[in-house]
């Protein structure tokens, strides 16, 4: 199935769900087809003006990734790879580290399950590291990344807990290396991206918090990365097509319509909140409680269902609801 698109970096991409089953003894498992049916499901959605998601996210944050072995983390690449591939677009993972060895290594294993562009965080050390530190973590991995025929996307998290910010000198450096396709901006001050674009036009960044889509499209970014399209898929689609044609009145209704829910994007808890929160959407709540996380209150189960319930009411004013 092909898709329109002529670059992903334009377009909203999914950071889809690991969906999981109880085993016979109770544990819980990675099902394959209930992830993979999902996520084909999400990349089927076209937008008003005709456009789909240009690209597929896999085992990140809210794909459950650091509850994940990396045997696991590499069997659900692989399967997704195989829907990433029907649709035509690229698979995009995560990955992190504690050295440039290890992330040069988790770069070329991606490679091998079918991943195109590999989202790398910050060392994963106690110590803030050096700039210059920073930046021999991420030319290795530009390095291995060159080797194994694919490319990197720096992944700049400052308003998460356990995420050394990436200073914007230092994101200048890497977005020049011939490795680096674009730089993911996950905050919500777009004052980031703004400075970066403004030093280079040509810059491609995509923002990864959904409450500020609208804002980071007005400060540069040429696309994102979504979690709550994966449950308003056509919604999020829409709201990109008014960004790249700057038709900021439209976006930002859509926006508006999606804030009660976006706003679980931008919390420590959004893998727990969003999941549920899809699990509503198919009629699966109990399903979208599965999680290897942590386990929801009952004051946060109620507090996201009537989030979603507002957020659904208004994008159906908006007839944006799949």
């Amino acid at each position: 199935m092909e898709t329109n698109n002529t670059d992903w970096r334009y377009t909203v991409m999914p950071a889809v769900f690991t969906w999981l089953k109880e085993s016979e003894n109770g544990a819980l498992e990675i099902d394959f087809d209930a992830t993979q049916k999902y996520a084909a499901d999400i990349l089927k959605v076209q937008g008003k003006g005709g456009s789909r998601m240009g690209g597929l996210v896999g085992s990140g944050t809210l794909g459950e990734n650091s509850y994940l072995s990396s045997e696991q983390r590499l069997s659900l690449l692989k399967a997704l790879s195989d829907i990433a591939k029907e649709f035509n677009v690229p698979l995009i993972s995560g990955a992190a580290a504690e050295t440039k060895e290890e992330i040069a290594k988790i770069v070329k294993e991606l490679a091998t399950v079918g991943v195109d562009t590999v989202m790398v965080m910050p060392p994963k050390t106690k110590e803030v590291p050096s700039d210059e530190e920073m930046y021999a973590y991420y030319a290795l991995s530009a390095t291995a990344a060159k080797e194994a025929g694919v490319t990197i996307m720096p992944y700049n998290n400052p308003d998460a807990a356990g995420y050394h910010a990436i200073s914007t000198d230092l994101l200048k450096r890497l977005a020049a290396l011939p490795e680096v396709t674009a730089l993911k901006i996950s905050t919500t001050d777009v004052s980031v991206i703004e400075t970066l674009m403004l030093e280079n036009k040509d810059l491609k960044v995509l923002a990864g918090v959904d409450t500020v889509t609208v804002h980071a499209g007005l400060a540069g970014a040429c696309g994102g990365i979504t979690g709550v399209g994966c449950i308003f898929p056509k919604a999020s689609v829409t709201m990109q097509e008014y960004v790249n044609k700057g038709e900021w009145a439209e976006a930002n209704k859509i926006s508006q319509a999606m804030n009660s829910i976006s706003y679980l994007d931008a919390q420590p808890l959004l893998l727990e909140y969003l999941k549920f929160a899809f699990g509503i959407h198919h009629n699966d709540a109990t399903g979208g409680l599965r999680t290897l996380g942590k386990k929801l209150t009952q004051a946060q189960i109620d507090d996201v269902r009537a989030r979603y319930i507002l957020a659904k009411e208004r994008l159906e004013t908006l007839g944006l609801i799949d």
